[in-house]
């Protein structure tokens, strides 16, 4: 808790004071007040009991190494969801106790994820429960009344989701990289929809189960709902597994071209951020961000074939030189053509240092003939390089790069992506976690080359 900002410990003591509130009173003991009015004060406590079980059993069992891959969080959420369909809210909640409060914790500090995960599942089981119960789905699912059990069913999961997007804005908001700022709403907005389609599914899932429950077959019918959840659990797991793999070797080609061109340490992280930046100020939906952030930190993955002697050179380049540098973004391209989920990233990877007035390379295409990911790249490319010290320029000051990026909007660079990382930086500013390395030289005095141009870019 001591590691945790000021702001951020009220936060957390906040919401797990909430979910003791949701606590309370215990199955079995009448509600006080405004909740003694809610039908069924005394609940049994095997049902609480075995849901409770069966919700952290699934849950360890993915975290454990027989998930051979990472685990995707909330997979089991049917189970509290079924909880909620079949227990007042009280009740509900404690199913999500134990599986929220005992199982361990991958990253510190441990104590603050793990109240902060127990009390935001407490919360948000209590609230879809009540919900549920409020619009008189326990008696729908009762008397397995489909339509009206659907319609309980879908207003007590938006209410879960809701719940659940609403305190992790929260919490997210404070974060360095979380909420941008000036758009909390759109922020939030996204990662609601985000959330929504699963959770969704999940409730299907839970709803099954509930009306099983209910049904002659009882719960053992309602359990066996969880084996496709399991098959799609672990096809899910492999997914991530082989995803992890690729994200491997992205790494790892990136700190070669790191170690090879000490001088441009933290570029391709960079460019990958800032065309994050475009991406999202496009409006494009999250995969397609994920993918351009890929081909800005790998557009510079060919420079492993480039001599090392070349790209540190402290002067301009002969023209046999150049022609050699240039060479790269094919090099990269044959690197990277065999992985598959990197899709559009790989154009970028080959065309980002083409021109929009045709001048560029490695083949001169121009206007639409340039892919779309290539243009996004390219603007990036070349504001880190512009506001990085190099071994043959000095960093210039955003401000003074971004008028260098709209001076030469409309022949060098595309306007739409000019203007995107315009407004993203003058909104969220440019605070890279990664800077260049300070020069080991001593620069000749003179103006920086514009890297827009063709003499001395290095790009």
């Amino acid at each position: 808790m001591e590691a945790l900002p000021a702001r951020a410990r009220v936060y957390l003591v906040g919401v797990t004071l909430l979910g003791l509130c949701c606590l309370l009173p215990l199955p079995g003991v009448p509600r006080p007040g405004m909740l003694a009015s809610l039908p069924d004060p005394h609940v049994p406590w095997w049902p609480v009991v075995l849901l409770a079980a069966v919700y952290a059993g699934c849950e360890r069992l993915a975290r454990s190494r027989l998930a051979a891959g990472p685990h995707p969080g909330g997979t089991f959420h049917p189970v509290l969801l079924a909880g909620a369909f079949l227990l007042p809210p009280t009740a509900a909640a404690l199913v999500a106790l134990p599986g929220a409060l005992l199982l361990p914790v991958e990253h510190r500090p441990r104590l603050a994820r793990r109240l902060w995960r127990t009390g935001r599942l407490v919360v948000a089981v209590w609230a879809a429960s009540l919900v549920h119960l409020e619009t008189g789905g326990r008696d729908a699912v009762a008397h397995c009344d489909m339509p009206g059990a659907l319609a309980t069913a879908g207003a007590a999961v938006l209410a879960f989701c809701l719940v659940l997007t609403l305190l992790d804005g929260g919490v997210l908001a404070p974060a360095p990289g979380g909420v941008p700022r000036g758009r909390p709403v759109a922020a939030w907005w996204r990662l609601f929809l985000g959330s929504l389609a699963p959770l969704t599914v999940h409730g299907l899932a839970g709803l099954m189960m509930a009306l099983l429950w209910r049904s002659p077959y009882g719960p053992v019918a309602a359990l066996l709902v969880l084996l496709p959840m399991g098959v799609s659990w672990w096809a899910f797991a492999q997914y991530h597994r082989e995803r992890a793999a690729h994200q491997a070797t992205i790494r790892a080609l990136v700190q070669a071209v790191d170690i090879k061109d000490g001088y441009t340490r933290g570029h391709s992280e960079r460019v990958g951020r800032a065309s994050m930046l475009i991406a999202r100020e496009l409006g494009m939906d999250d995969e397609r961000v994920e993918t351009l952030r890929f081909a800005g930190i790998l557009h510079d993955v060919g420079k492993l074939g480039v001599p090392t002697r070349l790209l540190t050179k402290n002067g301009p380049l002969t023209p046999e030189e150049r022609r050699v540098i240039e060479l790269h973004p094919e090099y990269g391209h044959e690197m990277v053509r065999g992985i598959s989920f990197l899709g559009e990233a790989r154009a970028a990877v080959l065309h980002h240092h083409e021109r929009l007035d045709g001048k560029g390379y490695p083949y001169g295409l121009a206007g639409g003939q340039i892919p779309e990911s290539a243009r996004v790249v390219a603007v990036a490319d070349a504001f880190d390089a512009m506001t990085s010290t190099r071994s043959y320029s000095r960093a210039r000051p955003v401000p003074v790069a971004l008028e260098e990026l709209e001076r030469c909007a409309g022949t060098h660079f595309d306007p739409r992506m000019v203007k995107a990382l315009v407004r993203a930086i003058g909104r969220t500013g440019w605070h890279p976690a990664v800077t260049a390395d300070e020069p080991r030289w001593t620069p000749v005095p003179g103006p920086a080359e514009p890297v827009t141009g063709r003499p001395g870019a290095r790009r």
